[in-house]
């Protein structure tokens, strides 16, 4: 079990908390410090009895706001992420220490010296190595990055030797060792070629404001590599859009893009569109069988929408593909191998399904090696008026009608609107304003946006019962009003004034959340 704390920065704070482990006599299996605020705990698993008294007791600390279970320790999850990447790494990545041994290895460096994983640590890379001098080059009094054309393998690979430097307190630079990381010159060239050729596809999604900015950079940069990819963001972000263009951007653009939602389909229709079947899946199956999605986009790029609702079942099969690319189809017992880029994305807290036992940790581990989180419309204002032109001009040409225009109080509406449905939203009201519209251009009162604060009442019922119950009550009709509009609970504190973390507490202790 791990616990985690938000909590000041507070000399002692720390102490306090392990007191009341020692009271208790729980022991502590690790503990992490997080400079922004937050402290975490590694316990073994405790009854409910025992967690009941456990988390008031710290609550109770001075500086302490809240704390609750959590899936996992930073580190663990950093050690956990960056083992998945270099395991999904197409490339060769080897890191060693100052000797030259290896210490770290993935799997595509372990194939290429024809050795296991564990055989070859602890191993002289230098064995495998030649054309270069790594040990002279170690001995240098400071080792600048080398990239030379070297036989790695056997292979004749375009690699670099990076040293790696760690600082002590004095700020001194000690050589640790290196990374070394190898290309074949036809991969090289074949994603030089492809970088100049295919980035049209992410130039091509609208992006002024520097939020948005910022992400094109990053899934530019993203769309290269062959790791599993997670894109998270509220509804009506353009989750989708965004899986296809980073496809479109990647060395595997010319092979299919293929997209599934596991939120719309039965679990055993699920996993059958995923896998395929076998000849005798059931009665009337045909002789061949059926090919599923993973196995038509061989080669190319499976987009799972909203992966949060897929059933444990359908989990564990998706993490053995992840792990070696091989499964099984439904009712069939041979297996079968693919090569695919998985790309997923959600609007719910894949963390907090892991905590609640709903998703699996080493599946979200897996999935959650690169991440894109885009934006809500809201955060992206200046991209606001440059999408809704868009908009019109394309819904004007399809109705084959003369372009309209926005008068002046609409682009104000636009702008201070929040748009809790976000680009989809403002696609869709634009759409039926250009369809309904007799004139030249659109006022505020043909876009028929709902009321972004809507009023809150209470009828007479509601006040019966006592000062406090009727506050609840009231509290919490304002909050289910108010979050659709500001939904998150950062967004909905700024909102009224108060702490992130009491609104966050009240959503939870209402039950208020996004599906509502």
């Amino acid at each position: 079990m791990r616990l985690e704390i938000f909590c000041e920065d507070r000399p002692g704070i720390a102490r306090e908390v392990l007191d009341i482990l020692a009271e208790k006599h729980i022991d502590l299996r690790g503990i992490e410090v997080d400079p922004v605020g937050k402290m975490y705990l590694h316990l073994p698993d405790l009854s409910f009895e025992e967690l009941k008294t456990l988390l008031p007791a710290i609550r109770r600390i001075k500086g302490v706001q809240d704390v609750r279970t959590t899936a996992f320790m930073p580190t663990e999850r950093d050690h956990f992420e960056l083992a998945t990447l270099l395991e999904t790494l197409p490339d060769p990545v080897i890191s060693i220490d100052d000797k030259g041994r290896i210490l770290i290895i993935n799997p595509a460096a372990a194939r290429l010296l024809k050795g296991r994983v564990e055989e070859l640590q602890g191993q002289l890379l230098a064995n495998w190595l030649s054309g270069f001098n790594l040990h002279r080059w170690l001995e240098d009094e400071e080792p600048a990055p080398v990239t030379m054309l070297v036989k790695l393998g056997g292979q004749r690979l375009l690699t670099d030797f990076l040293p790696i430097w760690v600082c002590d307190e004095q700020e001194r630079q000690t050589l640790a060792g290196a990374v070394v990381t190898a290309k074949t010159p036809h991969r090289l060239n074949s994603q030089l070629n492809q970088a100049q050729e295919s980035t049209a596809s992410l130039d091509a999604i609208l992006a002024q404001s520097s939020v948005m900015k910022r992400l094109i950079r990053q899934a530019k940069k993203l769309a290269q590599l062959d790791a599993p990819l997670l894109v998270q963001g509220e509804t009506g972000t353009g989750k989708e859009l965004l899986a296809r263009a980073c496809h479109d951007s990647s060395l595997r653009r010319q092979k299919p893009f293929l997209a599934l939602n596991c939120a719309s389909l039965p679990d055993s229709v699920a996993e059958t569109e995923l896998f395929g079947y076998g000849p005798n899946a059931f009665s009337g199956a045909p002789a061949s069988g059926k090919r599923g999605v993973f196995e038509v986009a061989d080669g190319g790029t499976v987009f799972l929408d909203e992966v949060g609702d897929l059933a444990p079942a359908i989990q564990v099969k998706l993490l053995r593909l992840l792990q070696d690319g091989s499964f099984r189809r439904v009712g069939d017992e041979a297996e079968r191998k693919v090569n695919v880029r998985i790309i997923c994305s959600t609007q719910r807290d894949l963390a907090a399904l892991c905590r609640d036992g709903q998703f699996r940790q080493d599946l979200y581990y897996r999935l959650n090696v690169l991440s894109l989180t885009l934006p809500p419309l809201r955060e992206r204002r200046d991209d606001i008026l440059p999408l809704a032109a868009h908009f019109l001009e394309r819904h004007c040409a399809a109705l084959g009608r003369e372009p309209v225009a926005l008068s002046q109080a609409t682009q104000n509406l636009l702008l201070n609107y929040p748009w809790p449905g976000n680009v989809r939203q403002l696609e869709n009201c634009l759409l039926r304003a250009v369809s309904l519209l007799d004139g030249g251009q659109i006022e505020p009162k043909h876009l028929e946006l709902p009321s972004q604060t809507p009023s809150v009442s209470l009828g007479d019922a509601a006040l019966d019962g006592t000062l406090d119950e009727v506050m609840k009550r009231f509290e919490k009709s304002l909050l289910e009003r108010l979050y659709p509009a500001y939904p998150s609970s950062r967004q909905l504190a700024k909102k009224l004034g108060v702490s992130h973390t009491a609104v966050a507490n009240k959503l939870r202790d209402y039950g208020i959340n996004k599906k509502k």
